[in-house]
Protein backbone atom coordinates (compact mmCIF):
# COMPACT_ATOMS: atom_id res chain seq x y z
CA UNK A 1 0.00 0.00 0.00
CA UNK A 2 1.58 3.27 -1.08
CA UNK A 3 0.40 5.18 1.98
CA UNK A 4 2.14 3.00 4.58
CA UNK A 5 4.85 1.13 2.69
CA UNK A 6 3.30 -2.35 2.97
CA UNK A 7 4.23 -4.16 -0.26
CA UNK A 8 1.58 -6.78 -0.96
CA UNK A 9 1.80 -9.68 -3.36
CA UNK A 10 -2.00 -9.96 -3.38
CA UNK A 11 -4.75 -7.42 -2.80
CA UNK A 12 -8.02 -8.87 -1.55
CA UNK A 13 -11.21 -6.84 -1.86
CA UNK A 14 -13.65 -7.91 0.86
CA UNK A 15 -12.98 -8.82 4.49
CA UNK A 16 -15.67 -11.38 5.22
CA UNK A 17 -15.08 -15.11 5.57
CA UNK A 18 -13.74 -15.61 2.04
CA UNK A 19 -11.28 -12.71 2.08
CA UNK A 20 -10.16 -13.29 5.66
CA UNK A 21 -9.42 -16.96 5.17
CA UNK A 22 -7.67 -16.38 1.87
CA UNK A 23 -5.32 -13.93 3.60
CA UNK A 24 -4.70 -16.51 6.34
CA UNK A 25 -4.14 -19.33 3.84
CA UNK A 26 -1.74 -17.17 1.81
CA UNK A 27 0.20 -16.31 4.96
CA UNK A 28 0.71 -20.02 5.61
CA UNK A 29 2.34 -20.16 2.19
CA UNK A 30 4.54 -17.11 2.76
CA UNK A 31 2.54 -14.83 0.45
CA UNK A 32 1.92 -11.25 1.58
CA UNK A 33 -1.60 -9.86 1.17
CA UNK A 34 -3.55 -6.71 1.90
CA UNK A 35 -7.19 -7.11 2.91
CA UNK A 36 -9.50 -4.21 2.02
CA UNK A 37 -12.74 -3.88 3.99
CA UNK A 38 -14.57 -0.57 4.21
CA UNK A 39 -17.47 -1.48 6.49
CA UNK A 40 -15.45 -1.93 9.66
CA UNK A 41 -16.15 -5.67 9.57
CA UNK A 42 -12.79 -7.12 8.62
CA UNK A 43 -12.54 -10.65 9.96
CA UNK A 44 -16.29 -10.91 10.39
CA UNK A 45 -18.11 -9.73 7.31
CA UNK A 46 -21.85 -9.17 7.27
CA UNK A 47 -22.88 -12.67 8.33
CA UNK A 48 -20.83 -12.82 11.52
CA UNK A 49 -20.93 -9.21 12.65
CA UNK A 50 -24.22 -9.56 14.52
CA UNK A 51 -24.12 -9.03 18.30
CA UNK A 52 -27.39 -10.87 18.93
CA UNK A 53 -27.19 -14.19 20.74
CA UNK A 54 -30.41 -15.30 19.04
CA UNK A 55 -28.66 -15.38 15.66
CA UNK A 56 -27.28 -18.92 15.59
CA UNK A 57 -25.15 -20.64 13.00
CA UNK A 58 -27.13 -22.72 10.51
CA UNK A 59 -24.45 -25.43 10.65
CA UNK A 60 -23.34 -27.29 13.80
CA UNK A 61 -19.98 -26.40 15.32
CA UNK A 62 -18.34 -29.63 14.19
CA UNK A 63 -18.72 -28.62 10.53
CA UNK A 64 -17.80 -24.93 10.84
CA UNK A 65 -13.99 -24.97 10.90
CA UNK A 66 -12.44 -22.14 8.91
CA UNK A 67 -9.49 -24.26 7.75
CA UNK A 68 -9.98 -26.88 5.04
CA UNK A 69 -7.30 -29.15 6.55
CA UNK A 70 -8.40 -28.76 10.20
CA UNK A 71 -12.10 -29.74 10.16
CA UNK A 72 -12.45 -29.81 13.95
CA UNK A 73 -10.76 -26.46 14.60
CA UNK A 74 -13.87 -24.48 15.53
CA UNK A 75 -15.32 -27.31 17.62
CA UNK A 76 -12.09 -27.36 19.62
CA UNK A 77 -12.19 -23.58 20.02
CA UNK A 78 -15.63 -23.63 21.66
CA UNK A 79 -15.38 -26.90 23.58
CA UNK A 80 -14.28 -25.19 26.79
CA UNK A 81 -17.37 -22.97 26.59
CA UNK A 82 -19.65 -26.00 26.84
CA UNK A 83 -20.45 -26.45 23.16
CA UNK A 84 -20.33 -29.85 21.52
CA UNK A 85 -19.72 -30.61 17.84
CA UNK A 86 -23.46 -30.95 17.24
CA UNK A 87 -24.41 -27.62 18.84
CA UNK A 88 -25.49 -24.53 16.94
CA UNK A 89 -23.29 -21.76 18.29
CA UNK A 90 -24.16 -18.04 18.15
CA UNK A 91 -22.88 -16.46 14.95
CA UNK A 92 -21.16 -13.78 17.02
CA UNK A 93 -18.92 -16.46 18.51
CA UNK A 94 -17.92 -17.64 15.06
CA UNK A 95 -17.18 -14.02 14.21
CA UNK A 96 -14.83 -13.87 17.21
CA UNK A 97 -13.12 -17.05 16.02
CA UNK A 98 -12.74 -15.69 12.50
CA UNK A 99 -11.41 -12.37 13.77
CA UNK A 100 -8.84 -14.16 15.93
CA UNK A 101 -7.73 -16.08 12.85
CA UNK A 102 -7.19 -12.78 11.04
CA UNK A 103 -5.32 -11.32 14.01
CA UNK A 104 -2.99 -14.33 14.07
CA UNK A 105 -2.33 -13.93 10.35
CA UNK A 106 -1.59 -10.23 10.83
CA UNK A 107 0.86 -10.98 13.62
CA UNK A 108 2.92 -12.97 11.13
CA UNK A 109 3.71 -9.74 9.28
CA UNK A 110 2.36 -11.24 6.06
CA UNK A 111 -1.15 -9.74 6.26
CA UNK A 112 -2.22 -6.12 6.54
CA UNK A 113 -5.69 -4.60 6.50
CA UNK A 114 -7.00 -1.37 5.01
CA UNK A 115 -10.22 -0.14 6.56
CA UNK A 116 -11.16 1.77 3.43
CA UNK A 117 -13.59 1.30 0.58
CA UNK A 118 -12.22 0.15 -2.73
CA UNK A 119 -13.49 2.65 -5.30
CA UNK A 120 -11.74 1.56 -8.48
CA UNK A 121 -9.32 -0.86 -10.09
CA UNK A 122 -7.08 -0.93 -13.12
CA UNK A 123 -4.76 -3.43 -14.70
CA UNK A 124 -1.04 -2.61 -14.64
CA UNK A 125 1.58 -4.17 -16.85
CA UNK A 126 2.62 -6.59 -14.14
CA UNK A 127 -0.32 -6.56 -11.76
CA UNK A 128 -3.18 -4.48 -10.39
CA UNK A 129 -3.85 -1.11 -8.79
CA UNK A 130 -6.85 -0.64 -6.50
CA UNK A 131 -8.00 2.87 -5.60
CA UNK A 132 -9.26 3.58 -2.08
CA UNK A 133 -11.73 6.20 -0.89
CA UNK A 134 -9.00 8.24 0.83
CA UNK A 135 -7.27 8.84 -2.49
CA UNK A 136 -4.51 6.30 -1.95
CA UNK A 137 -3.81 3.30 -4.13
CA UNK A 138 -2.83 -0.31 -3.51
CA UNK A 139 -0.55 -2.06 -6.00
CA UNK A 140 -0.14 -5.82 -6.08
CA UNK A 141 0.70 -8.59 -8.48
CA UNK A 142 -2.58 -10.45 -7.98
CA UNK A 143 -6.18 -9.41 -7.35
CA UNK A 144 -8.85 -11.38 -5.49
CA UNK A 145 -12.50 -10.38 -5.44
CA UNK A 146 -14.24 -11.48 -2.23
CA UNK A 147 -17.03 -8.92 -1.83
CA UNK A 148 -19.63 -11.57 -1.04
CA UNK A 149 -23.33 -11.13 -1.68
CA UNK A 150 -24.25 -7.80 -3.19
CA UNK A 151 -26.94 -5.72 -1.41
CA UNK A 152 -30.43 -6.20 -2.87
CA UNK A 153 -31.75 -3.88 -5.54
CA UNK A 154 -34.61 -1.52 -4.71
CA UNK A 155 -38.00 -3.08 -5.39
CA UNK A 156 -39.97 -1.18 -8.01
CA UNK A 157 -43.07 -0.55 -5.93
CA UNK A 158 -40.94 0.87 -3.07
CA UNK A 159 -38.96 3.50 -4.96
CA UNK A 160 -41.13 6.36 -3.75
CA UNK A 161 -41.42 5.12 -0.16
CA UNK A 162 -39.44 7.07 2.49
CA UNK A 163 -36.38 5.27 3.84
CA UNK A 164 -37.66 5.28 7.41
CA UNK A 165 -40.67 3.22 6.29
CA UNK A 166 -38.95 0.84 3.88
CA UNK A 167 -35.62 -0.83 4.69
CA UNK A 168 -33.95 -2.17 1.57
CA UNK A 169 -30.90 -3.65 3.30
CA UNK A 170 -31.67 -5.09 6.75
CA UNK A 171 -27.95 -5.53 7.48
CA UNK A 172 -27.13 -1.86 7.06
CA UNK A 173 -26.75 0.35 10.12
CA UNK A 174 -29.98 2.09 9.18
CA UNK A 175 -31.74 -1.23 8.81
CA UNK A 176 -30.73 -2.43 12.25
CA UNK A 177 -31.73 0.88 13.83
CA UNK A 178 -35.15 0.72 12.14
CA UNK A 179 -35.79 -2.78 13.48
CA UNK A 180 -34.98 -1.61 17.02
CA UNK A 181 -37.20 1.45 16.57
CA UNK A 182 -40.25 -0.44 15.36
CA UNK A 183 -39.77 -3.09 18.06
CA UNK A 184 -40.01 -0.40 20.70
CA UNK A 185 -43.20 0.96 19.17
CA UNK A 186 -44.87 -2.44 18.93
CA UNK A 187 -46.27 -1.55 15.51
CA UNK A 188 -46.95 -4.03 12.70
CA UNK A 189 -44.13 -5.04 10.34
CA UNK A 190 -44.18 -6.43 6.82
CA UNK A 191 -41.24 -8.56 5.67
CA UNK A 192 -40.86 -9.24 1.96
CA UNK A 193 -39.18 -12.62 1.57
CA UNK A 194 -39.47 -15.73 3.73
CA UNK A 195 -35.92 -17.12 3.67
CA UNK A 196 -32.99 -17.00 6.07
CA UNK A 197 -32.85 -13.19 6.20
CA UNK A 198 -36.50 -13.10 7.21
CA UNK A 199 -35.71 -15.48 10.06
CA UNK A 200 -32.95 -13.19 11.29
CA UNK A 201 -35.15 -10.10 11.20
CA UNK A 202 -37.96 -11.88 13.05
CA UNK A 203 -35.51 -13.01 15.72
CA UNK A 204 -34.17 -9.47 16.05
CA UNK A 205 -37.68 -8.10 16.49
CA UNK A 206 -38.55 -10.73 19.07
CA UNK A 207 -35.30 -10.17 20.98
CA UNK A 208 -36.00 -6.43 21.06
CA UNK A 209 -39.41 -7.06 22.66
CA UNK A 210 -41.60 -6.45 19.63
CA UNK A 211 -45.20 -7.42 20.32
CA UNK A 212 -46.91 -6.27 17.15
CA UNK A 213 -47.92 -8.35 14.16
CA UNK A 214 -45.30 -9.56 11.67
CA UNK A 215 -46.35 -10.60 8.17
CA UNK A 216 -43.71 -12.37 6.05
CA UNK A 217 -44.60 -12.54 2.37
CA UNK A 218 -43.15 -14.40 -0.61
CA UNK A 219 -44.52 -15.85 -3.83
CA UNK A 220 -44.72 -19.39 -2.45
CA UNK A 221 -44.67 -18.71 1.29
CA UNK A 222 -41.84 -21.20 1.84
CA UNK A 223 -39.74 -20.85 5.00
CA UNK A 224 -36.49 -22.66 5.92
CA UNK A 225 -36.87 -26.07 7.53
CA UNK A 226 -35.17 -26.94 10.78
CA UNK A 227 -32.28 -29.30 11.35
CA UNK A 228 -33.08 -32.65 12.92
CA UNK A 229 -31.12 -35.82 13.60
CA UNK A 230 -30.99 -38.37 10.79
CA UNK A 231 -28.88 -41.26 9.57
CA UNK A 232 -26.69 -40.28 6.63
CA UNK A 233 -27.23 -42.09 3.33
CA UNK A 234 -24.31 -41.25 1.01
CA UNK A 235 -24.51 -41.95 -2.70
CA UNK A 236 -22.01 -42.09 -5.54
CA UNK A 237 -22.20 -39.43 -8.23
CA UNK A 238 -22.83 -42.08 -10.89
CA UNK A 239 -25.98 -43.13 -9.04
CA UNK A 240 -27.55 -39.68 -9.41
CA UNK A 241 -29.20 -38.47 -12.65
CA UNK A 242 -27.21 -35.72 -14.34
CA UNK A 243 -28.11 -33.07 -16.88
CA UNK A 244 -31.84 -32.88 -16.14
CA UNK A 245 -33.59 -30.91 -13.39
CA UNK A 246 -36.71 -33.05 -13.70
CA UNK A 247 -34.71 -36.27 -13.54
CA UNK A 248 -32.81 -35.09 -10.49
CA UNK A 249 -36.00 -33.90 -8.81
CA UNK A 250 -37.73 -37.23 -9.34
CA UNK A 251 -34.68 -39.06 -8.00
CA UNK A 252 -34.62 -36.85 -4.93
CA UNK A 253 -38.29 -37.52 -4.19
CA UNK A 254 -37.83 -41.28 -4.52
CA UNK A 255 -34.67 -41.21 -2.45
CA UNK A 256 -36.29 -39.04 0.19
CA UNK A 257 -39.18 -41.48 0.54
CA UNK A 258 -36.65 -44.23 1.37
CA UNK A 259 -34.11 -42.51 3.60
CA UNK A 260 -35.82 -39.24 4.62
CA UNK A 261 -35.59 -35.90 2.85
CA UNK A 262 -32.76 -34.56 5.02
CA UNK A 263 -30.53 -37.54 4.27
CA UNK A 264 -31.44 -37.42 0.58
CA UNK A 265 -30.66 -33.71 0.25
CA UNK A 266 -27.41 -33.94 2.20
CA UNK A 267 -26.24 -36.91 0.13
CA UNK A 268 -25.98 -34.55 -2.84
CA UNK A 269 -23.67 -32.07 -1.12
CA UNK A 270 -20.37 -33.75 -2.12
CA UNK A 271 -21.59 -33.76 -5.73
CA UNK A 272 -23.27 -30.36 -5.91
CA UNK A 273 -20.66 -28.70 -8.15
CA UNK A 274 -20.59 -31.59 -10.60
CA UNK A 275 -24.39 -31.86 -10.71
CA UNK A 276 -24.76 -28.12 -11.28
CA UNK A 277 -22.17 -28.02 -14.04
CA UNK A 278 -23.80 -31.01 -15.76
CA UNK A 279 -26.87 -28.82 -16.37
CA UNK A 280 -26.80 -26.68 -19.50
CA UNK A 281 -27.86 -23.02 -19.35
CA UNK A 282 -31.48 -23.88 -20.06
CA UNK A 283 -31.62 -26.49 -17.31
CA UNK A 284 -29.90 -24.17 -14.84
CA UNK A 285 -32.47 -21.48 -15.60
CA UNK A 286 -35.23 -24.01 -15.14
CA UNK A 287 -33.84 -24.95 -11.75
CA UNK A 288 -33.70 -21.32 -10.64
CA UNK A 289 -37.18 -20.57 -11.91
CA UNK A 290 -38.99 -23.64 -10.58
CA UNK A 291 -36.91 -25.66 -8.13
CA UNK A 292 -34.70 -23.16 -6.34
CA UNK A 293 -37.21 -22.00 -3.68
CA UNK A 294 -37.89 -25.61 -2.66
CA UNK A 295 -34.21 -26.54 -2.72
CA UNK A 296 -33.21 -23.53 -0.62
CA UNK A 297 -35.60 -24.20 2.25
CA UNK A 298 -34.63 -27.88 2.45
CA UNK A 299 -30.90 -27.47 1.81
CA UNK A 300 -30.20 -24.34 3.91
CA UNK A 301 -31.79 -25.33 7.19
CA UNK A 302 -31.95 -23.47 10.50
CA UNK A 303 -30.97 -24.51 14.01
CA UNK A 304 -33.62 -26.55 15.85
CA UNK A 305 -33.87 -23.85 18.53
CA UNK A 306 -34.55 -21.23 15.88
CA UNK A 307 -37.13 -23.40 14.11
CA UNK A 308 -38.93 -23.91 17.42
CA UNK A 309 -38.94 -20.18 18.09
CA UNK A 310 -40.38 -19.38 14.66
CA UNK A 311 -43.06 -22.05 15.20
CA UNK A 312 -43.92 -20.52 18.58
CA UNK A 313 -44.34 -17.05 17.09
CA UNK A 314 -46.62 -18.47 14.42
CA UNK A 315 -48.62 -20.33 17.06
CA UNK A 316 -49.03 -17.12 19.07
CA UNK A 317 -50.34 -15.32 15.94
CA UNK A 318 -47.44 -12.89 16.13
CA UNK A 319 -45.96 -14.11 12.85
CA UNK A 320 -47.87 -15.00 9.70
CA UNK A 321 -46.10 -16.44 6.66
CA UNK A 322 -48.08 -15.64 3.53
CA UNK A 323 -47.83 -16.87 -0.06
CA UNK A 324 -48.67 -13.99 -2.34
CA UNK A 325 -47.47 -10.75 -3.89
CA UNK A 326 -47.72 -7.03 -3.34
CA UNK A 327 -50.24 -5.28 -5.56
CA UNK A 328 -49.55 -1.75 -4.39
CA UNK A 329 -47.73 0.19 -1.68
CA UNK A 330 -48.17 3.81 -0.67
CA UNK A 331 -47.23 6.13 2.16
CA UNK A 332 -50.02 8.02 3.88
CA UNK A 333 -49.85 10.03 7.11
CA UNK A 334 -46.66 8.35 8.28
CA UNK A 335 -47.78 4.78 7.63
CA UNK A 336 -47.43 2.29 4.81
CA UNK A 337 -50.56 0.98 3.17
CA UNK A 338 -49.97 -2.28 1.34
CA UNK A 339 -52.34 -4.26 -0.83
CA UNK A 340 -51.50 -7.98 -0.85
CA UNK A 341 -52.79 -10.58 -3.30
CA UNK A 342 -52.65 -13.99 -1.65
CA UNK A 343 -51.61 -16.89 -3.83
CA UNK A 344 -54.64 -18.56 -5.38
CA UNK A 345 -57.02 -15.73 -4.43
CA UNK A 346 -58.94 -13.91 -7.14
CA UNK A 347 -58.72 -10.57 -5.33
CA UNK A 348 -56.28 -8.86 -2.93
CA UNK A 349 -56.43 -10.13 0.65
CA UNK A 350 -59.25 -8.61 2.67
CA UNK A 351 -60.23 -6.26 -0.16
CA UNK A 352 -58.54 -3.34 1.64
CA UNK A 353 -54.89 -2.29 2.05
CA UNK A 354 -53.22 -3.20 5.34
CA UNK A 355 -51.23 -0.72 7.41
CA UNK A 356 -47.62 -1.30 8.49
CA UNK A 357 -45.15 0.90 10.33
CA UNK A 358 -42.18 -0.67 8.54
CA UNK A 359 -41.44 -2.92 5.58
CA UNK A 360 -38.14 -4.81 5.35
CA UNK A 361 -36.75 -6.22 2.11
CA UNK A 362 -35.56 -9.76 2.82
CA UNK A 363 -35.72 -11.03 -0.76
CA UNK A 364 -32.03 -11.90 -0.70
CA UNK A 365 -28.94 -10.58 -2.45
CA UNK A 366 -28.86 -8.76 -5.76
CA UNK A 367 -29.90 -11.09 -8.56
CA UNK A 368 -28.02 -9.42 -11.42
CA UNK A 369 -24.31 -8.76 -10.90
CA UNK A 370 -24.32 -6.28 -13.80
CA UNK A 371 -26.52 -4.01 -11.67
CA UNK A 372 -24.11 -3.98 -8.74
CA UNK A 373 -23.06 -0.61 -7.42
CA UNK A 374 -19.64 -1.99 -6.49
CA UNK A 375 -17.15 0.30 -8.21
CA UNK A 376 -14.43 -2.33 -8.50
CA UNK A 377 -16.76 -4.70 -10.31
CA UNK A 378 -18.04 -1.92 -12.56
CA UNK A 379 -14.48 -0.90 -13.50
CA UNK A 380 -13.70 -4.49 -14.42
CA UNK A 381 -16.85 -4.78 -16.53
CA UNK A 382 -16.18 -1.51 -18.35
CA UNK A 383 -12.60 -2.50 -19.12
CA UNK A 384 -13.65 -5.93 -20.37
CA UNK A 385 -11.58 -7.58 -17.66
CA UNK A 386 -14.55 -9.43 -16.18
CA UNK A 387 -18.04 -10.30 -17.31
CA UNK A 388 -21.18 -11.78 -15.74
CA UNK A 389 -21.67 -15.52 -15.85
CA UNK A 390 -24.29 -17.00 -18.15
CA UNK A 391 -27.04 -16.56 -15.56
CA UNK A 392 -25.93 -13.06 -14.57
CA UNK A 393 -25.64 -14.02 -10.89
CA UNK A 394 -21.90 -13.57 -10.49
CA UNK A 395 -18.65 -13.48 -12.42
CA UNK A 396 -17.60 -15.82 -15.18
CA UNK A 397 -14.77 -17.92 -13.75
CA UNK A 398 -13.02 -21.15 -14.64
CA UNK A 399 -12.88 -24.29 -12.49
CA UNK A 400 -9.98 -22.77 -10.55
CA UNK A 401 -12.02 -19.64 -9.71
CA UNK A 402 -9.87 -17.49 -12.01
CA UNK A 403 -11.75 -14.53 -13.47
CA UNK A 404 -12.12 -15.06 -17.20
CA UNK A 405 -10.90 -12.06 -19.16
CA UNK A 406 -8.22 -10.99 -16.67
CA UNK A 407 -4.76 -12.17 -15.75
CA UNK A 408 -3.81 -12.96 -12.14
CA UNK A 409 -7.34 -12.32 -10.86
CA UNK A 410 -9.52 -14.68 -8.85
CA UNK A 411 -13.01 -14.54 -7.34
CA UNK A 412 -14.37 -16.28 -4.26
CA UNK A 413 -17.63 -17.24 -2.61
CA UNK A 414 -21.01 -15.95 -3.86
CA UNK A 415 -19.36 -14.12 -6.75
CA UNK A 416 -18.70 -17.57 -8.25
CA UNK A 417 -22.21 -18.91 -7.70
CA UNK A 418 -22.96 -19.18 -11.41
CA UNK A 419 -20.08 -21.63 -11.79
CA UNK A 420 -20.45 -23.67 -8.62
CA UNK A 421 -23.96 -22.88 -7.25
CA UNK A 422 -23.38 -24.27 -3.75
CA UNK A 423 -20.67 -21.83 -2.71
CA UNK A 424 -22.23 -19.68 0.01
CA UNK A 425 -21.65 -21.73 3.17
CA UNK A 426 -18.40 -22.07 5.15
CA UNK A 427 -17.95 -25.82 4.47
CA UNK A 428 -18.07 -25.09 0.72
CA UNK A 429 -16.04 -21.87 0.62
CA UNK A 430 -13.13 -23.04 2.78
CA UNK A 431 -12.17 -25.67 0.21
CA UNK A 432 -12.33 -23.11 -2.58
CA UNK A 433 -10.22 -20.69 -0.56
CA UNK A 434 -7.50 -23.27 0.11
CA UNK A 435 -7.37 -24.23 -3.57
CA UNK A 436 -7.16 -20.59 -4.71
CA UNK A 437 -4.42 -19.84 -2.17
CA UNK A 438 -2.38 -22.74 -3.52
CA UNK A 439 -3.00 -21.58 -7.09
CA UNK A 440 -1.93 -18.02 -6.31
CA UNK A 441 1.22 -19.15 -4.51
CA UNK A 442 2.17 -21.30 -7.47
CA UNK A 443 1.36 -18.55 -9.97
CA UNK A 444 3.41 -15.92 -8.18
CA UNK A 445 6.35 -18.25 -7.67
CA UNK A 446 6.24 -19.04 -11.38
CA UNK A 447 6.17 -15.31 -12.18
CA UNK A 448 9.30 -14.73 -10.07
CA UNK A 449 11.16 -17.63 -11.65
CA UNK A 450 10.25 -16.54 -15.19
Amino acid sequence: MKSDGFAADVVIVGGGFSGTMLAAELARRGVKSLLIEGNGRAGRGTAYSTDEAAHLLNVPAGKMAAWADRPDDFAKAVKAEGYGPGDFVPRKRFGDYLRSTLDAARSSGLVATAERRAVGVQRLNDGWSVGLDDGSEVDARALVLAQGNQPPGTLGFARSIPEHLFINDPWSDGGRAAVARVAASGADVLIIGTGLTMVDVVLSLDEAGHRGRIVALSRRGLAPRGHSAFDSAPVDLDDVPQGSVLGLWRWLRRRGAKVGWRAAVDSLRPHSHALWQALDDGQQRRFIRHARPWWDVHRHRIAPEVAARIARLIGEDRLEIVAGRIVSMREEEGALWVEIARRGASAPSGGEPQSFALTVNCTGPLGSIADSGDKVLQDLFKAGLARPDGLGMGLKVDNGSRVLGAEQAWALGPLTKGKFWEIVAVPDIRGQVAAVAADIAMELEHAVQS
